[in-house]
């Protein structure tokens, strides 16, 4: 009896908990032409909690679409949702909800709205994955929510050739936490990706270029990290403010150029490491204000303008086994201030020797020129860059040092360019192998 009561039991669980299952599950209300729902809309309000609601294929002139129950919202065989300028196309107003594969576009400029093809607010759980959004204000807009994921994306904004005020933000994100921004292609924005108040969050693989201001721009978002994203073209390429404690690891900003324009500004930033990074052809790569206790290590500075301007107002910064190549200026300061530390980079403007053939450099040297600190000074100065006798001041500067700062200065320089790639290919195989001795064990 004992016996077939458990049996009974068990049974009797197991089909509550499948028909749980297929509640959780919920239904599909399917949206085309010829289906029960023509209106994206329409089937969105009569949709229950845990449904999906399936667009397949098809043009729906719609905007205001509001969902206020956790759903997913799919597309299939390239569903276009046009909201005509007439407003924001879809708000999330509950917590739990997927939109994924569809197609938004022309979402008019709204100064006092900031309208947007997606938008949140208040909202956890949120999955933003494998849209294409084109000619909107703002793209994707989250406000005071956690949890989000947004992945795989394509946001393309209006004509470049507008106002700054004219151009929302691809993705906006405003006091958020635990954020997933990865693999979106963003572009055609006022900045690619903002985030202001962001905490705990990834930023990676992303490659947002051709944005009027900058690729990525983030203030007071702590404990973050940013990996593997490339900045291009852009009217600036990254600015970081009033942040602590981030990581900016294997990135790569290319081609940012203009009057004020660079790769990385850095203002007021401390605690934070910046690892295996490329600054190529910008204006200037690293520019670094008020900013304390960085370690920047691994990255290659190839023909930038100025590969970094490092203001007095920066302290304890550490720059090691960085590279720096085809530059005009390596490194440019505001004064004499020397309360920070190179040690072992590559400077290919280096001319000193070896003679103990320890790949180290036998004579310190001093990356920042004379004529660098003039150009700092009166910036009209830099149309003599070519000139005869901006090398012979540099080089009697180097002879008989008095006005470049004296503790500005890599006491062992290294002979040969560091192979980073080759580097970290070792580290894995060392750590591998660590691994592998300590399963043994």
């Amino acid at each position: 009896m004992i016996n077939i009561t458990k049996h009974t039991f068990i049974l009797a669980t197991a089909f509550v908990l499948l028909l749980w299952g297929q509640v959780a599950l919920g239904s599909t209300l399917k949206v085309c032409k010829t289906c029960a729902y023509t209106s994206v809309k329409q089937a969105v309000q009569k949709a229950k909690a845990g449904d999906t609601v399936l667009l397949d294929g098809g043009i729906y002139q719609e905007s205001g679409i509001e969902i206020d129950k956790p759903l997913r919202l799919l597309g299939r065989n390239n569903p276009v949702i046009d909201g005509n300028n007439t407003g924001q196309i879809i708000t999330i107003s509950a917590d739990n909800v997927t939109i994924q594969g569809l197609t938004l576009k022309n979402v008019a400029t709204s100064y006092t709205k900031d309208d947007a093809a997606i938008r949140g607010k208040d909202r956890n759980n949120i999955q933003i994955r494998n849209n294409t959004i084109l000619n909107t204000y703002y793209g994707i807009y989250f406000q005071d929510s956690d949890n989000i994921v947004i992945k795989g994306n394509v946001v393309k904004g209006k004509n470049i050739n507008l106002t700054e005020s004219a151009l929302g933000n691809a993705i906006h994100l405003y006091y958020c936490n635990q954020v997933e921004i990865s693999d979106n292609d963003v572009q055609n924005h006022r900045d690619g990706i903002y985030l202001e108040v962001v905490k705990d969050s990834r930023v990676h693989h992303n490659l947002s270029h051709l944005n009027k201001r900058y690729g990525l721009h983030f203030m007071f978002s702590d404990g973050n990290v940013y990996t593997r994203n490339t900045f291009r073209k852009n009217g600036a390429g990254v600015a970081v403010m009033y942040t602590h404690n981030i990581r900016m690891e294997n990135n790569i900003f290319e081609d940012n150029w203009g009057a004020a324009s660079y790769g990385l500004l850095l203002k007021e930033i401390t605690n934070s490491v910046i690892y295996h990074n490329t600054f190529r052809r910008n204006t200037t790569g690293l520019h670094m204000e008020s900013s304390s206790r960085l370690d920047i290590k691994n990255n290659n500075f190839d023909r930038n303008g100025w590969a970094i301007r490092l203001m007095t107002t920066c302290m304890e910064d550490t720059f090691r086994l960085n590279n720096f190549t085809g530059n005009s200026f390596d490194v440019s300061t505001n004064g004499n201030s020397g309360l920070n530390h190179f040690e072992r980079n590559y400077w290919e403007k280096y001319t000193g020797y070896d003679l103990d053939k320890n790949k180290v450099g036998d004579v310190p040297y001093r990356p920042v020129s004379l004529y660098s600190m003039l150009v700092e000074k009166v910036p009209p100065s830099v149309m003599f860059m070519r000139s005869f006798m901006v090398d012979l001041m540099d080089n009697i500067e180097k002879v008989l040092p008095s006005i470049i700062p004296d503790q500005l200065i890599d006491e062992r320089p290294l002979m040969k360019k560091i192979d980073h790639d080759n580097d970290r290919k070792i580290v894995q195989v060392l750590r591998q192998t660590t691994g592998a001795q300590q399963r043994e064990r």
